[in-house]
């Protein structure tokens, strides 16, 4: 795929309770032109250069130029929860470069089919992107600059979360060394949830695809405990900065056609949603929030319509689980993508969300955490499972955990 760049205020607010307990704690643990924000259905001018001569022009009439075409005011978007990438992930991928370099085609390939016809595909890379560290995993988790080139330039991702709780894992230097890292090798792409400076953060970014414009927000929990001192000059806004959160999605709400919010909230390795999600919800979408996907909690949970004050329904991922990982925690091996169209009448600019969906993947692997890969439930067997590395599944445990997504969203594709 190429992704074509391409919408009563509580008084007083509890403070939420925060897990300190570090996302995947465990030991064993899409190349497209930015389209300047237009819809890119401008029919395009001849770029030759090329004039008639004068014998072309004795009796042979140019084309016209092509009228304007009409947007389509449909947007097809996925996302994808957790991309957390293990050592075991990222060094089977150096041994299949042949150690040079870093091939992580065998990660991705059999999820590749589901990004193909997206307009806009969000990833929340769970990891920092750079070369200026070393590759690192938990706890303190760091992903070579080929991770974010392939999850852009060959699955076709053009929004980058990271808003997530490892995003200080190397520190401040190493949150302006990711934000390098995106903003010059992939300029392009939208990334959010992490900034500059207030400047930056205060920027609301926004993207145009089909006539529709969408808004991007992202806020963490917490970040493992690792204070933001902000020195250099850096800016994160913690689920608990409820004032700034308000300020922003109602800002954003003025500014766009829809409203897509990530959190990363909720208890890791957890299948139920808790009261910090639920509470979190229902301020966003009182706010303006028209998409909301969450994560954290690294395992597949509900998904679901919120209905918005002014009538209007929301659609919410309480958490998509893991894109991928080396996680060993069963629960942590079931994510899900999501899927769903957003369509917009140009007249009264309603919003309309549709065929909203989760399609169930795995994260699988084998013997001391080999060929860490993702397959989706549609191709997985028993027998798939009963190999699964660290400890086999089963098909009915997967079942049993999908069971929390109400079974009109769930896609088995």
């Amino acid at each position: 795929m190429k992704a074509k760049f391409i919408k009563a205020t509580l008084l007083t607010c509890a403070v939420m309770s925060f897990s300190l307990l570090c996302a995947c704690g465990e030991s064993n643990d899409h190349r497209i032109k930015p389209s300047d924000m237009t819809s890119g259905t401008q029919a395009s001018q001849p770029t030759d250069g090329t004039q008639p001569t004068d014998e072309s022009a004795l009796g042979t009439e140019t084309a016209a130029p092509e009228e304007n075409v009409e947007p389509s005011y449909s947007v097809h978007l996925v996302c994808a929860g957790d991309n957390l990438i293990h050592n075991y992930i990222y060094d089977q991928a150096r041994e299949r470069a042949g150690g040079s370099g870093y091939d992580f085609s065998f990660v991705y390939e059999k999820a590749l089919k589901y990004f193909e016809d997206a307009d806009i595909a969000i990833l929340n890379q769970e990891t920092i992107v750079t070369d200026e560290f070393e590759p690192s995993s938990y706890p303190g988790f760091c992903s070579p600059g080929a991770v974010g080139d392939y999850v852009v330039d060959e699955i076709g991702f053009n929004v980058i979360s990271m808003a997530n709780n490892h995003i200080l894992d190397m520190g401040e230097e190493g949150l302006v060394s990711t934000l390098d890292y995106w903003d010059t090798r992939h300029p392009e792409v939208i990334r959010y949830g992490a900034y500059r400076d207030t400047a930056d953060m205060e920027n609301i970014r926004t993207m145009e695809v089909n006539g529709i414009k969408f808004a991007f927000l992202g806020y963490m929990q917490h970040t493992n405990g690792i204070e933001h001192t902000g020195e250099l000059g850096t800016r994160l806004v913690y689920l608990n900065e409820l004032d700034t959160i308000e300020q922003q999605i109602r800002k954003a709400d003025e500014i766009a056609d829809v409203v897509v919010v990530s959190p990363h909230f909720g208890v890791e390795v957890q299948s139920e949603l808790n009261e910090d999600q639920q509470y979190c919800t229902a301020l966003f979408t009182q706010w303006g929030a028209d998409i909301i996907i969450g994560t954290q909690p690294h395992t597949i949970q509900e998904c679901n319509w919120y209905e918005k004050p002014d009538g209007s329904k929301a659609f919410v991922y309480y958490c998509l689980g893991n894109f991928v990982s080396g996680m060993s925690n069963k629960l942590a091996w079931i994510g899900g993508i999501g899927d769903l169209y957003v369509e917009m009448d140009p007249e009264t600019r309603e919003i309309t969300i549709k065929d909203p969906k989760i399609i169930p993947i795995i994260s699988h692997y084998g013997d001391d955490y080999s060929n860490v890969q993702i397959i989706p439930y549609a191709e997985y067997t028993e027998e798939l499972a009963q190999s699964h590395g660290y400890e086999p599944l089963s098909m009915d445990y997967i079942d049993d955990v999908l069971k929390h997504v109400p079974q009109e969203f769930l896609s088995i594709e």
